[in-house]
């Protein structure tokens, strides 16, 4: 008999079909010497060991006394004892049962329950013994208590090492799943850094170069000294095939563009940033554009756009600030970009970062490596309890869907 569990595992399986044994083992040798020795009347010993057999053998048979349901349980039981002690009654060797009797309680009562009914076949036992040996002796206390000391320790040692395991599994179900999870981020992520780094590429050497085969052959039509009709048409030929080619690659780029810059311009995905931020951080974050907004290379704008992103995660998650603000500027050849806000602020020497460079913390090396990689600038200015200053400078060409 086996408390309901949630899964029945082997090892349970295997004690389950012990202890069955152990108490048809028992049953039949009570009878067997009643039958064949001086073990108590055999009429009576085989009538009671045939009723406590058919009633132990309804256990299993019983759904509700096979899930320890109290209800059915309890009843089970006391019917159970009954028969064991008419076993008693009938013959000294019906002591032997008290053993796997304690195993059935134990499983079916839990804790508290099991051990008062432990002790109540513990007495039984020792009263019977005592009765048919008309005396109470050492050997009579010892022996039952002894099995019932056993019994306890081993029931309660296996639903320890149960829980251990069970306990054991859940966390190892729950790490399988984070490593998933994680993995599924760090596929994501390196899909979103491939897509960044094809599209800085393709900007930064094809684009150039049929930006620049298409001023080539523009200056080459007007440098021919009779422009014949026939090399003027292979000059255009040659400048209109760079040109859709450049329309292409522009386009391939522009697929590659993070989703939060696709069909949008720099200014209004930094004010979406910022409705974010405030949303699901609760940190009201204000944004100010200055200047004549211009569309900007693409790794400019995704640049600035990272940057944005991970100094505001910044913000949220050390600074503990009451409000932040982001400022983009366009100016003369160059773009800036400013973040503050008035948190706990930090030590840049500590951190080891200084104004101007150095390495350190918080993101602060990925930043400044985009700002570097455009030929920008990148500045942090702090100080604990005085907030955080971070400044973005780019000098930039605007650029527009046409241009060559």
């Amino acid at each position: 008999m086996a408390t309901e569990r949630p899964r029945t595992t082997p090892v349970a399986r295997v004690l389950q079909g012990c202890l069955h044994l152990m108490v048809a083992g028992l049953l039949a040798l009570a009878v067997a010497r009643a039958l064949l020795g001086p073990g108590g009347d055999p009429v009576a010993v085989v009538a009671a060991g045939t009723a406590m057999a058919a009633v132990y053998a309804a256990g299993p048979l019983i759904g509700a006394v096979r899930r320890a349901r109290p209800g059915a349980v309890l009843p089970w039981l006391a019917l159970l004892g009954v028969t064991w002690v008419g076993v008693l009654i009938a013959t000294q060797d019906g002591v032997w049962l008290a053993f796997p009797l304690c195993f059935v309680e134990l499983h079916l009562l839990g804790r508290r329950g099991g051990l008062v009914a432990v002790a109540l076949t513990t007495v039984v036992a020792i009263v019977a013994w005592s009765w048919h040996q008309h005396t109470l002796n050492f050997a009579a206390v010892i022996g039952p208590t002894l099995g019932a000391a056993v019994a306890v320790v081993t029931v309660f040692g296996y639903q320890a090492l149960h829980r251990e395991s069970e306990e054991r599994r859940r966390l190892i179900d729950e790490l399988t799943a984070a490593r998933a999870g994680l993995d599924a981020a760090q596929h994501a992520a390196g899909v979103l850094a491939e897509r960044e780094r094809l599209a800085r590429e393709i900007h930064d050497t094809l684009a150039q170069s049929l930006s620049s085969i298409q001023l080539l052959l523009r200056a080459a039509q007007r440098a021919l000294p009779d422009r014949t009709e026939a090399a003027a048409d292979y000059v255009e030929q040659a400048r209109q095939a760079a040109q859709d080619n450049l329309a292409e690659a522009r386009r391939f780029v522009r697929a590659l563009t993070p989703p939060d810059l696709e069909n949008t311009s720099l200014a209004v995905a930094l004010e979406r940033l910022c409705a974010t931020t405030t949303a699901q951080a609760g940190l009201p974050v204000r944004l100010h554009v200055s200047g004549d907004q211009v569309r900007l290379p693409v790794p400019h704008e995704v640049a600035l756009l990272r940057i944005a992103q991970s100094a505001l995660g910044n913000t949220v998650r050390h600074a503990k600030a009451s409000h932040a603000e982001v400022t983009l500027s366009y100016m003369d050849g160059e773009v800036a970009l400013d973040v503050f806000d008035d948190g706990a602020g930090f030590d840049p020497a500590r951190a080891g970062v200084t104004a101007g460079g150095g390495d350190g913390g918080f993101g602060l090396p990925s930043m400044r490596a985009r700002a570097r990689a455009l030929g920008g600038t990148f500045a942090v200015e702090s100080a604990p309890g005085e907030g955080t200053a971070l400044a973005v400078l780019l000098p930039v060409v605007p650029t527009t869907e046409d241009s060559p």
